[in-house]
Order: C-alpha cells, then structure tokens, then sequence
C-alpha cells in the first residue's frame, strides 16, 4: 500500500473510531429518547453541525467553490446521492430497528458484522470493484472478530423476521457505501450535509407519526452534539477514505468501529474480558492483512473528463491557461488515453476491470 494509501487508511479508522464512540454514548440517552427519534436527533445534529462548517467555509473563503478548491455535486451526481440517503440513512434505520424490536442485543450485534462482507460483496459483484483474495481474508477475520466481541452465551442467530430485517438493513447500508463511493470525487461536507439532514428530517417524522414525541431541553441537545461528531465528522471523513480506497477496503476499516465502541466502554468502567483482547488481537491481524495489499499491475485509463480536488501527479499533467495556480486544485479536465504499470487502489482514476 502507498504512503497516500496509508494515510487515507488511517482516515477510514478515525471515521470508524468517532462511529464506534457513539454507541455506548447513545445508549446512555435512550432511557430518555426512543430510537427513532434518537437516530433522528443523531443524524439532524450531523447535517445542522456541517452546514454551519460549510456556512463558515463559504464565508471565509468568499468565492465560489471551484475557485476554493472544492468540487462540487453535479446533476448526475443526484441520482447516486438520493439513493445513498433512501438507503443507508432511512430504510437501513428503519429496518434495523424494527428487527431489535424482536431481538435480543447480542444477537444483533452478531447479524450487524455482516454489514462490512455485504459491503464488499456489492462492491466485486454489483460495482465491479476489484477485490484480492488478501482482502476477503481480512474481511472474513473482521467478521470473526466481531462475532467474537459481540458472542455471549445466551446468544443465538435466530431465524426470523426480524433478523431477516437486521440482515436487509446490513445490505442497505452496504448499498448506501458503494453509491456514495460513486460521488465521492465531490465536496465530502456537501454530500455529508445533504445525508444528515435529509435522513435526520425523515427519522424525525417517522418517530412524530408513531407517537414518539420528543423530549426537551439537554436531552435534545446532547444527542444533536454526538451525531455532528460521530455521525457528520465520521461521514466526512469516511466520504474522502471511499475517495481514495474504494467502497471494499474503506468497509474493511470501517468494521473497526465496534472495536472502538467496546473501547470506550470499557474506558467508561466496564471490565476489560478476555473476550475483549481476543477480539482485538483478530481485528488487527485483519486490519494489517488491509494496510500490507499491495496491487499492481499494467493497466490502461480511458479517456474522461470529470472535476474533482487533485494535484499535477502522473494522472494529471494537463496544461492550463495563465498557469496551474496553487495545488490542490478544481477544474474540469480531460484525462487522455494512457497505459502504464503502478500499485494502485480503486481510486478515481483505476476503476477499470480486472
């Protein structure tokens, strides 16, 4: 893996750590919000708390966003972004919910570590993205390490409607990584923004026709609190590693956030088991096999036009007019035709078949 790979890598983990923080958090409100208006709150709190970043952005800049470096969503980047938002932000919610209506939490817990396999499986098989057989390896220990973290005794995988409904939810949520993998070129804010608030508006509503309610004051205001952090920072975040890795590897990463959640609870006082180190040790033998990959080969670029934050590397070396100007840039360019040989990831520009 190269040093920008790397980097993105730990980008993707700090996602899944300030992710994996917000379930034992959360779980010390829902005495006081039920979850669908939690999930409501969390995910409003994370559009509210990125559209005054993107205010205070636009603000200091004082220009256009191509001008300041951010590429923008285009018109053919909506189709991708309300299928994201329909999938991953209400009916994965939704369904998940209602499938921990009817189940114990250990055994969600345990249906939930498919969500990183499905991820992965959508991206070779759906989306063409190129999965190693060193990658599936990783995947495969990550399931069995979250298995093994969230396992308890009394735990079963019951077969049922409801954890039909956990499982449907996994796959929505793999579906909402590999659509927004597709937009990713654009402003990480704006497409984490647009989720937020969208998916928190809708969760809102949905916990108002059910007879919810929502209760007032601190309550409200902590839960808006922890999804700017663990739900908008994490998607930002998140939206730039899928930029640079793919949806397969970013998902791989991602699987981490239990570990982390489990983290802070014991941080919190609860006892650090031997279940807990065990666990551990397999997700970072799964998360070095991810950090180690290396794939390269020779390969060719189509030509294509497209807009997006780059710098003059070997995948950019168009002219422009009156000189380049800093780095990094945005502008719509053309990539001409070009075969050559390098380790590479599914980035923007090695989306080509295998």
């Amino acid at each position: 893996m190269t040093e920008s790979a790397q980097r993105h890598a730990f980008t993707a983990l700090a996602a899944a750590a300030l992710f994996g923080a917000s379930v034992p958090l959360s779980k010390l409100l829902l005495g006081d919000l039920g979850p669908l208006a939690l999930a409501g709150l969390l995910y409003l709190g994370s559009g509210a708390g990125l559209a005054l970043v993107w205010v205070a952005r636009a603000s200091m800049n004082g220009v256009t966003g191509t001008e300041s470096g951010i590429s923008r969503l285009t018109t053919a980047d909506l189709p991708s972004l309300a299928g994201s938002i329909l999938c991953g932000g209400i009916l994965a919610p939704v369904m998940l919910l209602w499938g921990l209506s009817g189940l114990d939490a250990a055994s969600t817990s345990l249906l939930l570590n498919a969500e990183s396999v499905l991820t992965m499986l959508l991206a070779a098989v759906v989306f063409a993205e190129h999965v190693s057989g060193r990658l599936w390896l990783a995947s495969l220990v990550m399931l069995v390490a979250g298995a093994v973290l969230a396992w308890q005794p009394a735990a079963s995988l019951p077969v049922s409607l409801h954890a039909l409904a956990v499982l449907a939810a996994c796959l929505m949520w793999g579906m909402d990584n590999n659509l927004t993998r597709r937009i990713a070129g654009g402003d990480a804010l704006t497409i984490a923004m647009v989720k937020g608030l969208a998916a928190g508006c809708v969760n809102l509503a949905l916990a108002w026709f059910v007879s919810e309610g929502l209760p007032a004051g601190a309550h409200v205001g902590a839960a808006m609190l922890l999804g700017a952090a663990s739900y908008g920072v994490s998607l930002v975040l998140y939206v730039v590693a899928l930029r640079h890795l793919g949806s397969a590897r970013t998902g791989a990463h991602f699987a981490t956030a239990p570990f982390f959640g489990a983290a802070l609870a014991v941080a919190l006082g609860a006892p650090l088991t031997l279940q807990f180190v065990a666990a551990l040790a397999l997700m970072i033998v799964a998360s070095v096999l991810v950090l180690t990959e290396r794939h390269g080969h020779r390969h060719s670029h189509e030509p294509m036009r497209h807009s997006h934050s780059h710098v003059h590397d070997e995948h950019h070396r168009h002219a422009h007019a009156g000189g380049p100007g800093g780095e990094p840039h945005v502008h719509e360019h053309e990539h001409q035709p070009m075969t050559h040989a390098h380790v590479h990831l599914p980035d923007l520009h090695h989306r080509h078949g295998h």
